[in-house]
């Protein structure tokens, strides 16, 4: 039975938030057996914890949120990817402000802080959550996320996007730490032009920049730099949903089927999937 596993030492970010724009300084610390990944509010009284799970998911506007007792904690996806990626069944996560840092838009300087910082088997078997019937989340555009059962973790993610840089993309295979290296880990967050000065009215992306987005423009990018890889927005998009799934508490034998969806349909399609323990097992 594989262990479950912390990080050897503590891991220390310092950067600008995606939506606050605030600065914030974030440790990832190791954290004893049966923990699972708890976020803990340094900059409040009492210092606060909220563990990430999808039932204390209060908000999926753009990011996912954690929400308990008036306490926020948002846009966690990209470094519960990492997490969920390196291996990390326990940690906890300390942050002086409401929302981790974005780095470079991807989950990539979390991904290689945590290897760098080594890993501890600890004694506690890890439990890992299997998918035993299909379950599916349809919103009312007619858009779906389904689960079902499959020996690894599969995910088949298609997107639509007006502009013609990005057009219908589809990333279709099992994620495994080589897909995730070469794949997926540096695929960065991205907006249509169109729609910043939206995104800006709702109180949203004030720390967002070209350092740490792709921003798309009709047929153009706007970065210099262009994309890292041509289908980098469905990869990230991919990368988003590995960060919300492991809101789970777990990792997942199971194919995530997505087309057009984000954090709502995938934080609503774990709900369905605890709803009934019929619909999977621990094992």
């Amino acid at each position: 039975m594989p262990k479950q596993r912390t990080i050897k030492s503590a891991i220390k970010f310092n950067g600008i938030a995606l939506h606050s724009g605030m600065n914030v300084n974030l440790q990832v610390l190791p954290a004893k057996e049966n923990t699972g990944v708890i976020f803990r509010r340094v900059d409040l009284p009492d210092k606060p914890e909220i563990k990430a799970l999808y039932s204390n998911v209060g908000d999926t506007r753009n990011s996912t949120a954690l929400n308990k007792n008036g306490v926020t904690i948002s846009t966690i996806e990209h470094l519960m990817c990492a997490l969920y990626m390196a291996g990390v069944d326990n940690a906890c996560v300390e942050l002086d402000n409401q929302e981790p840092p974005i780095l470079d838009g991807s989950s990539k300087i979390y991904y290689d802080a945590l290897k760098q910082a080594g890993f501890l088997e600890q004694n506690a078997d890890q439990q890992i959550l299997e998918i035993r019937k299909e379950v599916a989340f349809t919103d009312p555009k007619g858009n779906t996320a389904s689960l079902k059962p499959y020996p690894q973790l599969k995910i088949d993610f298609s997107i639509d996007f007006p502009s013609l840089v990005v057009g219908y993309q589809r990333f279709n295979n099992t994620v495994d730490e080589r897909i995730f290296e070469e794949e997926i880990a540096f695929c960065r967050t991205f907006t249509e032009k169109t729609e910043i000065e939206r995104l800006q009215a709702l109180g949203l992306i004030k720390g967002g920049s070209l350092d740490n987005a792709v921003v798309l423009d009709g047929d153009k990018i706007l970065n210099d730099s262009g994309f890292k890889t041509p289908n980098e927005c469905v990869n990230h998009k991919v990368l988003d949903a590995i960060g919300d799934l492991y809101t789970s508490g777990h990792r997942i034998l199971g194919e995530l089927k997505a087309s057009k969806t984000g954090h709502y349909h995938t934080n609503e399609l774990l709900k369905k999937l605890f709803s009934d323990p019929a619909n999977y097992q621990l094992v």
